[in-house]
């Protein structure tokens, strides 16, 4: 019963053009507060995220495992005999922290997935000045993927974003508004979450 209101109201407020607002509360909710992220190799993902996009690096722990019982299975959902080598907990300026994984498993897929994957993501980065952001890019030997992007005509315009590669494989994201987007101009009740704030 709640899915079949649930959908008829996320329908309703699509069809409207009407901005969605929560059905629901987690009791005491307040925020994201880290994303995980599986690497090959912790280190080299840790030296990329402090030394090529300036995040910082707070510390590290672990290993977790090998467990005898199905502890991993139960908690992680991982192969039960899934190992945590180590984990590192790193910031990128104004945002949440990234909790940078090594994991050993048998059935571990060593290849990241695609946005078009099931599970697929990619970490988006607010910067002021795309074309300066996309030249440090460049010049430090990052993949980055065409050009810069302009989003008109959608609720998002104003913003430009690009692509680029992480050493290990996995998507990420340069996003700028400087001027704001449409969607912000628009509305004054809701606004998206805003590293510049």
């Amino acid at each position: 019963m709640f899915k079949k209101l649930s959908n008829l109201a996320c329908t309703t407020t699509l069809a409207l053009g009407l901005p969605a607002v929560a059905l629901a509360e987690l009791p005491g909710m307040r925020g994201t507060q880290h994303i995980g992220i599986t690497v090959p190799d912790v280190d080299e993902a840790v030296e990329f995220l402090v030394d090529v996009l300036g995040c910082e690096s707070f510390f590290s722990f672990g290993p977790f495992g090998p467990f005898e019982d199905d502890w991993m299975t139960e908690n992680l959902n991982v192969n039960p005999r899934a190992v945590i080598d180590v984990i590192t907990m790193v910031r990128c300026g104004n945002g949440p922290a990234y909790e940078v994984f090594k994991y050993t498993s048998p059935d571990q897929n060593p290849n990241p997935p695609k946005n078009s994957d099931i599970g697929g993501y990619h970490l988006a980065f607010y910067v002021d000045d795309m074309q300066a952001a996309v030249q440090y890019l460049r010049d430090n030997g990052v993949r980055v993927l065409a050009e810069p992007h302009d989003l008109p005509g959608i609720p998002l315009e104003g913003e430009q974003w690009v692509y680029f590669m992480s050493p290990w494989g996995a998507q990420m994201e340069l996003v700028s508004f400087p001027d704001d987007i449409a969607f912000h101009k628009d509305q004054t009740a809701q606004r998206f979450w805003d590293p510049r704030d």
